[in-house]
């Protein structure tokens, strides 16, 4: 069976370590585990990691050794990833303040990713922003992009859930 092509946007990785949301860091890590053991092709960009690296210490490095775990690839940015971006902003489907949530999903559909795994609810995760996306982009000639939590990507659970 082909293995799904993830775009992990940065919310996920920021959660591995998020005391705060612990339903979400137990999400994550669950996740985590199944990237690590081979379960999806992982993708990220340049503002992925431009957005790790703007987290302060100790967490930039936590996270960056947490990305040295996994295998993902690297997408370069292309003309065609901004003009995406610029597609969405021009139909209203994220906020101006959004141009790094508009890229992330512009990078997961230029390079044809089954979907965009990210806890942004307020500008991803939504159904704004989903219907929107798939507007744009049927009009200007892109598949339809999913966009979820981690959570869909748990499959079934764990002995203990009985």
């Amino acid at each position: 069976m082909k293995k799904l092509k993830i775009y992990i946007e940065t919310s996920v990785i920021s959660h591995l370590d998020a005391p705060d949301r612990p339903d979400w860091m137990k999400d994550t890590l669950r996740l985590w585990e199944l990237i690590k053991a081979g379960s999806y092709e992982v993708f990220i960009s340049p503002v992925v990691i431009a957005e790790v690296m703007g987290c302060a210490e100790p967490k930039r490095s936590f996270l960056l050794e947490r990305l040295g775990e996994i295998t993902y690839t690297e997408l370069e940015e292309t003309k065609e990833v901004s003009e995406l971006a610029a597609q969405y902003l021009k139909a209203g489907i994220m906020p101006k303040k959004s141009n790094r949530d508009r890229q992330h999903v512009a990078y997961a559909c230029v390079y044809n990713c089954d979907m965009v795994i990210s806890w942004n609810f307020s500008h991803m995760v939504n159904y704004r922003t989903i219907s929107g996306v798939k507007g744009v982009n049927a009009l200007v000639g892109y598949r339809e992009m999913l966009i979820y939590s981690p959570t869909i990507l748990i499959e079934g659970g764990t002995d203990d859930d009985t």
